[in-house]
């Protein structure tokens, strides 16, 4: 749909909308999505697709309503149906959506030379390819996504703000024998690397074929970015969001002001970070963004908070509302949540490495308890990989965890909207045979 005919409609919206409610946000995004996928080491034919959608929000007397559509051309019972739902929601106190807020075409996540083709997706699936014939390993599956988007953020009170950003996103798995392997990349820009990649997923499964048992006990190991992402993502961001802390649901309610983790370390949302998958002057809501000290030199200083969650517990929003996409609500999350402190090696002494745990999800988010499985483990000793481990199971808490790392590599990742080191802990227990 061509800009001119949307800034129409979305003003025909504003003007139906502010006369039955009092007040009005439209959130319109349209883009264009190309996908390729392997089976096996076969490239199937790319496929596009074209989206649009449209979701908006009303308030009345302290009542919130929302509804999406992805016809936009349904406006007026998309407009009737957030109004209806409205109606059914408990009021809340509400100061006002953001104020006469005028941006030009954000450009922060945008990469112009990002060709969103087939012939692209499929380059992008031969790399990996080529990068996994390093190691015999079968490849079981591949994937290479590309996608250019516009959104839009208009409401009743003057703000708005628009903005276009692209992605890429690859990832393979590989099997040798019993013993899997994966690796992706997510960026922005074209920056990403096919064969390594391929190379990683197949060395992974390649490497970890034959592994040995250990045996239960206490062992110094070292998370990898993407392993430490998934225990931080099932327990400690859930912590910071300020309405499970309001609610009762966040074991960091009654620890603000105290140390947390270990004084080395800081924890913050920088909105701003050359490159970051979530990168953004403004929030899902129009908010203008800024860094957020979740933790600063171990102690906790803030949680997150979007406009609803801090009216209602009056409280200060830090413009932390995302969205999903144009058919989901906004919800509280950060836009690029990093991790650091003083970088090490973390590889000169014996350890175990742990590229990845299984389970995850079924820590307590409420007392950081967790029991995962290890994927793709391995000994290891001046950064080399050594014997691989068969299988072991992971047993702690993240928040005691998070207070006895001793250690923080040079090198970082980004996993999804978390940019994060590689940790080494001390004494860990390992349940193995």
């Amino acid at each position: 749909m061509h800009w001119w005919v949307v800034v129409v409609w979305i003003d025909q919206v504003l003007k139906e909308g502010i006369r039955r409610v009092d007040e009005v946000e439209i959130f319109y995004a349209d883009g264009v999505e190309v996908s390729a996928d392997l089976k096996r080491t076969n490239v199937n034919i790319a496929t596009r697709s074209d989206e649009c959608g449209l979701g908006i929000r009303t308030i009345d007397k302290g009542r919130i309503g929302s509804s999406s559509t992805h016809n936009p051309k349904m406006w007026r019972e998309c407009l009737d149906a957030a109004i209806a739902s409205g109606k059914l929601a408990t009021p809340q106190e509400w100061n006002g959506l953001p104020k006469e807020l005028s941006r030009e075409h954000e450009k922060i996540c945008y990469d112009s030379n990002l060709t969103v083709d087939p012939q692209t997706a499929s380059d992008l699936l031969g790399g990996m390819l080529d990068g996994a014939s390093q190691y015999s390993a079968e490849i079981t599956s591949g994937t290479a996504t590309l996608s250019t988007a516009t959104e839009m953020i208009v409401n009743s009170n003057d703000m708005r703000c628009t903005k276009q950003h692209t992605g890429v996103s690859i990832s393979l798995e590989a099997i040798k024998g019993q013993s899997t392997g994966s690796e992706f990349a997510q960026s922005c820009f074209f920056d990403v690397d096919p064969y390594f990649v391929g190379e990683r997923a197949a060395f992974l499964a390649f490497h970890s074929a034959d592994g040995k048992e250990i045996e239960t006990g206490e062992y110094d190991v070292l998370l990898s970015p993407i392993a430490y992402a998934e225990l931080l993502g099932a327990t400690f961001i859930p912590a910071l969001n300020g309405r499970n802390v309001h609610a009762g649901r966040s074991y960091l309610a009654n620890h603000l002001g105290e140390l947390i983790v270990d004084k080395k370390l800081v924890m913050y949302d920088d909105p701003f970070k050359e490159k970051g998958l979530g990168s953004t002057h403004w929030d899902a809501e129009g908010m203008p963004t800024c860094r957020i000290d979740f933790v600063k030199e171990g102690v906790l200083s803030s949680f997150a908070y979007d406009l609803r969650t801090a009216y209602r517990y009056g409280m200060e929003s830090t413009a932390s509302a995302i969205r999903s996409g144009p058919n989901g609500g906004t919800a509280i999350g950060h836009h690029n949540f990093i991790v650091d402190g003083p970088r090490t090696d973390v590889t000169d002494e014996r350890v175990i490495y742990i590229n990845s745990v299984v389970g995850a999800h079924t820590a307590n988010p409420m007392s950081g308890d967790f029991s995962v499985e290890l994927s793709n483990a391995f000994w290891m000793e001046n950064g080399e990989f050594q014997t691989p481990i068969h299988s072991a199971m992971f047993a702690g808490n993240v928040f005691t965890m998070l207070k006895n790392i001793c250690g923080v590599s040079k090198d970082v990742r980004q996993v999804g909207s978390l940019i994060l080191p590689s940790i080494k802990l001390q004494k860990q227990h390992l349940i193995g045979k």
